[in-house]
C-alpha cells in the first residue's frame, strides 16, 4: 500500500500514466525492459509517437532509460513514488483484458524473433564457445560452487562482463534486482534474448565500461566478475572498480582460470592474461578493500585442460558514496 505520498505527486503521475498508450507500455515494460523499435513493433503505432510517450513516462520518474550503442532500453523505475503507484496500477489490471492480452501475445513474437537473430549470432561464433568450453573444468562442477556461495534474499546482484548472461539466469533466483554489464553489443542482444527465454524479468542489461560500471557505489549485496578478467589490458583496476560497487560485508566472486601456457587462447580468442594464481587475485581483493574468503580451484582431471579458480571475499572497506559518472 501507498502511504505517506503528497496529493501533488500522485496527481504528477497519473497525468502520465492516464493515457491508453501510456498504461500500455508500462504493462509491457512490466515484463522486462525493451526498445523503442520493440514497443512500435508490439503497439503498431510510429516511432516518434511512441518516443514522445517514453519521454513524458521519464520526466513523470515512471521509466528510465539506457543507452546502448545506437539504441535505447527502457525500463520501469522500481524505486520512489513513482515505481510504487505503478506497481500498484500494474497488479490491479485484468490480465484478460482484451488489449493487454493482445499486446503480451506481440511482446511473445517479438521475443521469438530476437531470440531467432540472436541463435544465428551465437550459432555463427559456436565454434569459438565449443572450444574454450572444451578446454576448462565441468560447467556443472563451477555452477555449483557459484551457487554455494550466494546467499537467497539479495537485494542486488551486479555481473560485470555478463557476456552471455549466465550468472544472471543460474542465480535468478537468489536476487531481487540483477545487473548485468557487458561493452558487445551483440553480447548483450543474445543475452537479453536467454534471460527473456529462461523468463528472467527481474534483471537489467546495460552496455558498459567494467572499469567505470554505472552502478551506485555501495549498492551491490554481490559482484560477479565471471571469466571476464583475462580478457583486460588492467584486471586489478576492474576488481577495484567491483569493490567499490560493493556494501560493507557484500559478497565478491572471481571466476578464472588458472596460470596455463595455451599461448593459441591469445591469439584465437583475444585473451590478454593466460590464468591468475591465487596470490595475485587474493592480493587485487585486499588491495581493493576486499577480505579473501575461500578460494577453490576445479579441474577435469584431465590432461591438457584448463582449471577454473574461484575466488570469494567480503567488503570491508567503506565504499565511496557517489554515483558513477
Amino acid at each position: 500500500m501507498v502511504a505517506g505520498v503528497r496529493l501533488d505527486e500522485i496527481l504528477a503521475v497519473l497525468r502520465a500514466a492516464g493515457e491508453p498508450t501510456r498504461l500500455r507500455i508500462l504493462s509491457l515494460l512490466s515484463r522486462g525492459e525493451r526498445s523503442v523499435k520493440d514497443l512500435t513493433d508490439i503497439l503498431g503505432q510510429s516511432q516518434p509517437r511512441i518516443s514522445r510517450h517514453l519521454k513524458l513516462l521519464g520526466d513523470a520518474g515512471l521509466v528510465e532509460r539506457h543507452p546502448e550503442g545506437t539504441w535505447a532500453f527502457f525500463r520501469l523505475v522500481e524505486r520512489g513514488i513513482g515505481g510504487r503507484l505503478v506497481s500498484e496500477m500494474i497488479a490491479m489490471s485484468d490480465p484478460d483484458d482484451t488489449v493487454l492480452r493482445r499486446d503480451i501475445e506481440r511482446l511473445e513474437a517479438v521475443r521469438e524473433a530476437h531470440a531467432t537473430l540472436a541463435g544465428r549470432y551465437f550459432s555463427a561464433n559456436a565454434a569459438k564457445w565449443d572450444e574454450i568450453r572444451s578446454l576448462q573444468a565441468p560447467e556443472k562442477e563451477v555452477e555449483a560452487r557459484i551457487e554455494a556461495l550466494v546467499p537467497r534474499d539479495l537485494d542486488l546482484l551486479v555481473d560485470l562482463g555478463t557476456g552471455t548472461a549466465r550468472m544472471l539466469e543460474l542465480l535468478a533466483d537468489r536476487y531481487r534486482r540483477g545487473v548485468g554489464i557487458d561493452l558487445s553489443q551483440d553480447m548483450l542482444h543474445y543475452a537479453r534474448s536467454r534471460l527473456d527465454s529462461a523468463g528472467v524479468r527481474h534483471a537489467q542489461l546495460r552496455q558498459g565500461d567494467v572499469y567505470n560500471p554505472q552502478v551506485d557505489a555501495g549498492s551491490a549485496d554481490v559482484i560477479i566478475l565471471h571469466q571476464v578478467l583475462h580478457f583486460l589490458d588492467n584486471p586489478a583496476l576492474a576488481v577495484r572498480e567491483a569493490a567499490r560497487l560493493l556494501k560493507p560485508g557484500g559478497i565478491a566472486i572471481v571466476v578464472d582460470l588458472a596460470p596455463h601456457d595455451m599461448e593459441q587462447l591469445r591469439e584465437n580468442h583475444a585473451h590478454r592474461r593466460l590464468g591468475f594464481n591465487r596470490e595475485q587475485i587474493n592480493g587485487w581483493l585486499e588491495e581493493a578493500g576486499i577480505a579473501p574468503g575461500e578460494t577453490f580451484d576445479i579441474g577435469s582431471g584431465e590432461p591438457g585442460k584448463l582449471t577454473v579458480t574461484i575466488w570469494s571475499g567480503r567488503g570491508i572497506a567503506v565504499p565511496d558514496t557517489t554515483v558513477a559518472a
